[in-house]
C-alpha cells in the first residue's frame, strides 16, 4: 500500500467531485493520506473529511500565506484541533520568501509560536520551506526537540544532511519526475531511505506525465516508481518502506 503523507482534499479544487475521487483510493492501492492545513478554516474542513473517511488523517496549522491573517486566539484554536485523535501532526508551517504573502518578521513569528506548540503537545511538524534555506534552519535549531519532515523537499544535499542529522523526514513529490529536479534526485540517490516519504501536494505539483493537471493521489506511485528507479530497487519495496516510514512519522500503530 502507498501512503500519500501531504494532499490537500480540503482545497477547492476537489469540491466537484472529492467523494468519487476518494472512493477510488483503496483499489488504486493507497491505504492512508495525510491532508494538511493551510490556516484555521481549512483545517476544519481537513478534519471533517478525515472524520468521514478512515484512511484520511489531517494536520492543523498555519501556512507561511496565511500568517498574516492569524487571529490571536489562533494558538488555542490549533491546540482544539490537534485533540482530535485525526490529527496527526501541526502543519502545514514553515517559511516562503518566494511569494512573501505574509510580512517576512510575521512569517518568523507565526512559525515559532507553531514549533512551540507542537513540541508541547508533542506532535510532529510538517514545515513547508521556499527561498529561506537560512532563517528555516536557525529557527528549526532554536527549537529543539522538534520532528517532522521537510515537505517537497527540493534544496541541496548539503542542507538535507543538516535536517536529517536534525532528525527530520524528507518528503518527496511529482518533482522527483522533472527534468530539471538534478539536486532533487541526488537527495534521492544519497540518503538512508528510512528517513524518506512520498507526497502529491494535491492538487498541485502532478508528475510526469501528468504535469500540468490537478494531481491527486492517485498519481502518488509515479513517485514511489520514480524513487525506486534512482535507488535500483522495485517500487513494491519503496511503497513498503515508505508506508512504514509515514506511519512511524505521524505515530500510527
Amino acid at each position: 500500500m502507498l501512503f500519500d503523507t501531504h494532499a490537500h482534499y480540503d482545497d477547492e479544487k476537489f469540491d466537484a467531485d472529492r467523494g468519487e475521487l476518494l472512493a477510488k483510493m483503496r483499489a488504486a492501492g493507497v491505504g492512508l493520506i495525510v491532508d494538511p492545513a493551510s490556516d484555521i478554516a481549512s483545517a476544519k474542513k481537513a478534519q471533517a473529511i478525515a472524520r468521514e473517511y478512515d484512511f484520511v488523517l489531517f494536520a492543523a496549522g498555519v501556512h507561511p500565506h496565511e500568517a498574516a491573517g492569524a487571529a490571536e486566539a489562533y494558538l488555542e484554536e490549533l491546540r482544539a484541533l490537534a485533540a482530535d485523535p485525526k490529527c496527526v501532526a501541526v502543519g502545514e508551517i514553515g517559511l516562503d520568501y518566494h511569494y512573501d504573502f505574509s510580512p517576512r518578521d510575521v512569517q518568523r513569528r507565526v512559525y515559532g509560536e507553531q514549533l512551540r506548540l507542537a513540541r508541547e503537545l508533542d506532535k510532529p511538524v510538517i514545515v513547508h520551506e521556499r527561498e529561506a534555506v537560512a532563517d528555516n534552519l536557525d529557527i528549526l535549531k532554536a527549537h529543539p526537540g522538534v520532528r517532522g519532515v521537510i515537505h517537497c523537499y527540493s534544496g541541496s544535499w548539503e542542507t538535507a544532511k543538516i535536517l536529517l542529522d536534525m532528525g527530520f523526514y524528507l518528503g518527496f513529490t511529482g518533482v522527483v519526475t522533472f527534468k530539471n529536479a538534478r539536486r532533487v534526485l541526488e537527495v534521492v540517490e544519497k540518503m538512508p531511505l528510512e528517513r524518506m516519504v512520498i507526497e502529491t501536494d494535491s492538487p498541485y505539483m502532478a508528475p510526469v506525465p501528468h504535469r500540468g493537471e490537478r494531481n491527486s493521489s492517485l498519481f502518488v506511485h509515479l513517485v514511489a516508481e520514480k524513487i525506486a528507479e534512482i535507488r535500483g530497487m522495485s517500487a513494491g519495496d519503496v511503497a513498503r518502506v515508505t508506508w512504514e516510514n509515514g506511519k512511524r512519522l505521524f505515530d500510527l500503530s
